[in-house]
């Protein structure tokens, strides 16, 4: 499933194509996806000029004239394709067409993904954005909010740090890469986490997700960037995915086995057990 910087290197590229522009029709070829599309999708949408993008968490809204905005979550194959060619595109369930041309298509091969319309005013207020997390790379995430979302929590830190309602986008990717750099082993309490710990591991989440984002994002089996490129952030992977290879922080064997895997949650982990020992 793409991460926040997956979905943030996506909204904008699908700024630069359509901010400024006029949607004038929108044409659903499916209305079942996650949650089915509401009927008047097109008729509220077409027309309008679209205003500005605005990302929260692993949502994607962008805000159309009226004051309405349209919500997208790409779910677990989604993806964005923008073009000027009207050829569909295999599982392309929707297609904004704009006044200068050009298709923004959505194309979600699982239909996991979703699409709706609200009111703009209403945006944390909307049943799937309500009650998340602080954004990590918003000026007022500090040290202290990630310290006050982890205090009293017994599971561990990392199962914790992919609970939305404590940090908005974080994933399985970068928590495993933050993690590691923090120097924390992801099965920790997340309340017994010391100030200095969580001060690293506030940075190394910062550090790791601006990083992604200037990459392009991590290109997973479905994932690429609207305009059809390759993200690179997976050569840049400390651990993940990395099970049995070399620590590349750690002086090899035999003191180090290198990076190792478990199951947290349902959800793989990877992590070095001596670069990231229990504390």
């Amino acid at each position: 499933m793409p991460e926040l910087p997956e979905v943030e290197t996506v909204m904008r590229g699908m700024q630069i194509a359509l901010q400024g522009r006029v949607i004038q029709t929108a044409i659903i070829r499916r209305y079942d996806l996650r949650w089915r599309i509401s009927a008047d999708f097109s008729q509220r949408i077409s027309g309008r000029k679209v205003i500005g993008f605005r990302r929260r968490g692993k949502y994607i809204l962008m805000r159309l004239a009226g004051d309405l905005s349209v919500i997208l979550h790409l779910g677990m194959s989604g993806r964005i394709v923008l073009d000027s060619d009207k050829t569909p595109v295999p599982h392309e369930h929707v297609v904004l067409v704009t006044d200068d041309g050009k298709r923004c298509g959505f194309v979600d091969p699982r239909r996991f993904g979703m699409i709706d319309v609200l009111p703009t005013p209403m945006e944390d207020t909307y049943r799937l954005l309500a009650g998340m997390g602080p954004e990590p790379l918003d000026a007022d995430f500090s040290s202290a909010t990630l310290e006050n979302g982890l205090a009293r929590k017994n599971a561990s830190i990392k199962t914790v740090l992919l609970d939305q309602k404590i940090v908005a986008g974080l994933g399985n990717i970068y928590v495993c890469e933050a993690l590691f750099r923090a120097g924390i082993h992801p099965e920790t309490p997340a309340g017994t986490l010391k100030k200095k710990q969580i001060r690293l591991l506030h940075g190394a989440i910062q550090s790791v997700l601006t990083e992604a984002i200037a990459a392009g994002g991590s290109s997973l089996k479905d994932y690429v960037r609207p305009e059809g490129g390759l993200g690179y952030f997976q050569h840049a992977w400390k651990v993940y995915a990395r099970k049995g290879q070399a620590c590349p922080d750690c002086p090899g064997l035999p003191e180090c086995e290198g990076v190792q895997h478990i199951t947290q949650a349902g959800r793989s982990t990877f992590f070095c057990p001596l670069h990231q020992g229990k504390r």
